[in-house]
C-alpha cells in the first residue's frame, strides 16, 4: 500500500468508528489482526467484536480524528472519543494509535492512552484513587470483556 491507499483506508475505519459502525469496522481488519491497549488485547475475530459491542452500547458518542501520519502500508491516527460511561459519567478520551496494514487490512493496531485519566473520568472515585494500579486495570479489563464477549487481558 503506497501513503495514498494507506490514508484511505485509515479514513474509512475512523469515518466507520465517528458512524459507530463496528461492523465496518471489524470488516478492514486481517483474520491474523493483533489489537492491543491498555484495557483489551485481542487477536482475529474478537477484535471485530470489541469494536462492535464498544459501537451498540456506546450513549451520547463522538469521535474526532486526524490522520497524523500516513506511510507505505502503516500509520498513526490520533482521536478523540467523547462519550458517557455507564450512561452517566462523561469520557473525553484522547488516544493514539498506531497502524499497520497488509493488502488494504489491518494487520496490527496499538492504541495508546492514559489509563488512570480515564479511570477517573469513567469510573470517578474508584478510578481515581486506583487507576494506576496493575490490578484495577485487570478488573477493568475483565469487565469490560465480558461485555462485548472477548477474553480479557491477562
Amino acid at each position: 500500500m503506497d501513503e495514498k491507499e494507506t490514508r484511505a483506508a485509515l479514513t474509512r475505519f475512523y469515518d466507520a468508528f465517528a458512524r459507530r459502525d463496528g461492523a465496518a469496522m471489524a470488516a478492514l481488519y486481517a483474520p491474523d489482526a493483533v489489537f492491543d491497549d491498555p484495557v483489551f488485547s485481542l487477536r482475529g475475530a474478537d477484535i471485530g467484536r470489541m469494536w462492535i459491542g464498544l459501537t451498540k452500547g456506546a450513549k451520547d458518542f463522538s469521535v474526532v480524528y486526524e490522520v497524523a501520519r500516513a506511510g507505505t502500508g502503516s500509520g498513526t491516527v490520533n482521536w478523540t472519543a467523547r462519550y458517557l460511561f455507564g450512561g452517566k459519567n462523561p469520557v473525553v478520551n484522547e488516544i493514539v494509535s498506531e497502524i499497520e496494514m497488509r493488502d488494504g487490512l489491518i494487520v496490527r493496531q496499538k492504541d495508546s492512552f492514559d489509563f488512570p485519566r480515564w479511570a477517573a473520568q469513567a469510573l470517578g472515585l474508584p478510578g481515581t484513587l486506583f487507576g494506576r494500579f496493575g490490578w484495577f486495570r485487570r478488573k477493568v479489563s475483565a469487565t469490560a470483556a465480558a461485555r462485548v464477549g472477548v477474553p480479557a487481558k491477562t
